[in-house]
């Protein structure tokens, strides 16, 4: 099975890029992973107020998740794996695709204007000849009718 990996964060673009992920793997019977990366946090006393963050943060990728797609998964009987990862993005990212063979696709936003962001930036240049999958770069200005034809 197709499965195509969405980096997911607040911005508009990432948004685009799950929509598209959604649509395609729609399409040619796939599945969905979103991976969530947030930056480390500074030492936490108590192991329940770190628990309680970590959790918060999953619920809100969730609904990040859910309001990006509407109903694309439900109609197509979808389900995306969420994944909450801690550390440097670009580390995480390539970590996580080097522990998953069944990924066929690094699905990534690109800003509609101006730097296209740092994940893009690094993985269209730096590391992508080296990455285990291809990557999609999704431009963040495209409609949702736009999408539908590419995707």
């Amino acid at each position: 099975m197709r499965t195509y990996l969405v980096v997911i964060d607040d911005s508009a673009e990432a948004r685009v890029a799950l929509r598209f992920a959604a649509r395609r793997a729609t399409k040619t019977d796939g599945a969905v992973e979103v991976l969530a990366v947030v930056a480390p946090q500074d030492f936490v006393q108590w192991g329940g107020v770190q628990a309680a963050f970590e959790e918060e943060q999953k619920l809100r990728i969730e609904g990040v998740v859910s309001s990006a797609v509407g109903g694309i998964f439900d109609e197509a009987g979808i389900k995306p794996a969420i994944v909450l990862r801690q550390g440097d993005a670009v580390k995480v990212v390539r970590d996580y695709l080097a522990d998953r063979d069944e990924i066929a696709a690094l699905v990534l936003g690109a800003a509609p204007s101006g730097d296209p962001g740092p994940l893009v930036a690094h993985f269209a240049g730096k590391d992508s000849g080296k990455l285990p999958c291809p990557v999609m770069i999704i431009p963040g200005s495209l409609t949702d009718e736009r999408l539908e034809q590419l995707s």
